[in-house]
């Protein structure tokens, strides 16, 4: 399988603006992200989409490879699928990897990990890590999953699932096995095409996950469970905490 690895950097965060160039150590943090991605053994090629010419010329100036693409994306399928679509030397490979952009931790065994389901009849699929620490169940900038018996997400919320009745809250997680997202996603080249044109789905609205479209729509998302712990920069709390835990 021919695999691609994209990178979508949107500069313009709400809740953290600039956050591509935003610095942990010495390094914005879309270089940690491009330089942990190449490591993996399973991406012939790994390219950064932005759609701001800061974030352009900051990974030219690092060595990565990167493109312009469209400020009117809602999301980082719709960019990577602008790449597949608009520029010819990525569309003869089999699978595309998002890797996000905001994930400066991600390690490069964990892209190999979801790879590793990518066998031509898997569609769509992404990461899970089990939760251990209870106060990651109730934050809300931290997605959970739910997973059936055919390793399978059936639903991802923001609020913790299932609810355990007649179980105390602090008893949950030795009652039962609770997942969160790691947000990295593999697409088969033609659903790709497919789902970054579907429109806005009811739950998606709701919960303001892009996920959850794909489910509505009849998609299998697979999954592949990571024990390797990563984290995820999306205020300037969790940039404080990146520089932290990258000292």
């Amino acid at each position: 399988m021919k695999i691609l690895g994209i990178i979508p950097a949107r500069f313009n965060s709400t809740r953290l603006p600039g956050k591509p160039l935003a610095k942990i150590g010495t390094k914005p943090m879309i270089q940690h992200v491009y330089e942990h991605a190449i490591q993996s053994k399973k991406l012939e090629q790994v390219v950064i989409a932005t759609d701001d010419e800061r974030v352009f010329d900051a990974a030219v100036g690092f060595g990565g490879q990167v493109m312009m693409t469209s400020i009117d994306h809602q999301n980082g399928t719709e960019r990577c699928a602008e790449v597949i679509t608009k520029f010819k030397d990525y569309r003869n490979y089999d699978y595309v990897v998002n890797i996000q952009g905001d994930e400066p931790f991600l390690d490069p065994l964990q892209i190999d990990e979801l790879c590793n389901l990518l066998d031509g009849q898997v569609a769509l699929a992404t990461l899970i890590k089990k939760i251990v620490d209870p106060e990651i169940l109730d934050k809300k900038s931290v997605m959970k999953v739910v997973i059936n018996n055919k390793n399978e997400a059936i639903y991802f919320s923001r609020s913790p699932l299932p609810y355990l009745r007649d179980v105390e809250k602090y008893k949950w997680l030795e009652n039962h096995t609770f997942f969160k997202h790691i947000c990295v996603y593999a697409y088969q080249f033609n659903a790709l095409k497919t789902i970054s044109k579907l429109p806005i789905s009811p739950l998606e609205k709701a919960e303001s996950l892009e996920q959850l479209r794909w489910i509505e729509n009849g998609f299998t998302i697979k999954v592949a469970e990571t024990t390797i712990e990563s984290m995820g920069v999306d205020t300037p709390e969790d940039l404080e905490n990146a520089n932290l835990l990258f000292k």
